[in-house]
């Protein structure tokens, strides 16, 4: 039996060992990617090309989430306890020429967007600069998910320096709410951002509602209104089994077809059908009289895992293959020990192809099984 042969022969046994509820919004056929004349490497008992990362379910991953602090400035009810938190010391994040020499190794293998994120992105110090060292990667896409407080005035550097786009984070429009949710948060400083964001540029502004019932559901119409002035696209996300406090259950989650009828109760609303990405997390929707969009991300009702495309990077240096998932491989190391940049670049390379050998086909958090990630959602990056 040829050394593809038995790859493939394997990789169908993974798949068939690791189905679980993933309910993809299409189909993704299998395939082992064949390098031509080239000899193919079996890494992990999976054919690898060694130019490409496509897991065993022939998902194409082309982003990277980057987190560059466990550390945040606010305390989400969703994400963080207001006291307790320990936070990883300097020495053990990853240095900016650290990160940029990672994404240097994937890009090669296809990687072509970037998104920086925390914890909050912008504690970090220097992150300007970070972003002008990824952006001479060349890199198509490079955008960074914020909390917003300190987005307005570092918006022109980062605009400057290569960022092209932002989501930020919002929960709600009524001060008071937004403030018991956030912990810390200041809403008329984060809105001030947002509309100086989008003054230097950087757009389209994308502001992530995580939706719970009984905290912030009643606020939906008021978001598409939001939506509809500003010109903002606003993203509804459903509450994820990520909080630190491990407090989340079903009976908190608003589904998207819950979501989907309140607004469809006062505007016509139809799916975007051409936006050109089968891989976004979000279901888009435009609003009938042409006047706005709005996104729902369904990660628990109407799971994705089908088109997924990204890995991420911990601060730490760890690769996490799925925003659930309960394993992870180190890099630091690598950058750390091997000696020259070649060394370091191909060892990088076969630690991602070999994060995603254990990919899973879906996160699994309907099946009886599941067991929620060890880590929050500020200590893996948004």
């Amino acid at each position: 039996m040829s050394t593809q042969d038995s790859a493939g022969s394997l990789s169908k046994k993974l798949i068939a060992d690791n189905q679980t509820s993933c309910n993809p919004r299409k189909s993704v056929p299998v395939r082992i990617r064949n390098s031509g004349e080239n000899q193919i490497q079996v890494v992990s008992g999976i054919a690898w090309d060694g130019k490409s990362l496509v897991d065993q379910f022939g998902r194409v991953h082309s982003d990277i989430r980057v987190s560059i602090t466990d550390r945040c400035n606010y305390r989400c009810i969703y994400c963080m306890p207001l006291e307790g938190m320990e936070f990883l010391p300097r020495k053990d994040l990853l240095t900016y020429e650290e990160i940029v020499l990672v994404l240097g190794a994937v890009q090669s293998l296809g990687v072509k967007s970037v998104r920086i994120s925390g914890g909050e992105p912008l504690l970090r110090r220097d992150v300007t600069d970070l972003v002008k060292l990824i952006s001479a990667l060349g890199f198509e896409d490079i955008s960074m998910t914020t909390n917003g407080h300190y987005l307005g005035e570092f918006a022109k550097a980062l605009h400057s320096n290569g960022l092209k786009r932002v989501n930020v984070s919002v929960d709600s429009l009524d001060p008071g709410k937004f403030s018991r949710i956030r912990r810390l948060g200041d809403l008329s400083r984060v809105l001030g951002s947002i509309s100086r964001a989008s003054e230097v540029g950087l757009g389209p502004i994308k502001v992530n509602v995580v939706v719970m019932r009984g905290v912030n559901e009643d606020e939906i119409v008021d978001f598409c209104e939001y939506a509809r002035k500003s010109g903002n696209v606003v993203r509804f996300i459903e509450f994820m089994p990520l909080d630190a406090q491990g407090a989340w259950t079903r009976d908190q989650v608003v589904g998207a077809d819950e979501i989907l009828a309140t607004i469809r109760g006062k505007w016509g609303l139809s799916p975007i059908e051409d936006d050109g990405d089968v891989s976004s997390p979000a279901t888009t929707y435009r609003f009938d009289d042409g006047v706005g969009e709005i996104g729902i991300i369904a990660s628990v009702t109407k799971p994705f895992c089908g088109d997924c495309n990204r890995l991420r990077l911990t601060c730490e240096g760890s690769i996490r293959n799925c925003l659930f998932a309960r394993e992870e491989l180190s890099v630091r190391d690598i950058v750390r020990s091997a000696k020259t940049k070649e060394e370091k670049t191909k060892q990088v390379q076969e630690a991602f192809f070999n994060a995603l050998v254990m990919k899973k086909a879906g996160h699994g958090i309907g099946d009886p099984n599941f067991e929620r990630p060890n880590r929050s959602m500020s200590m893996i990056g948004g």
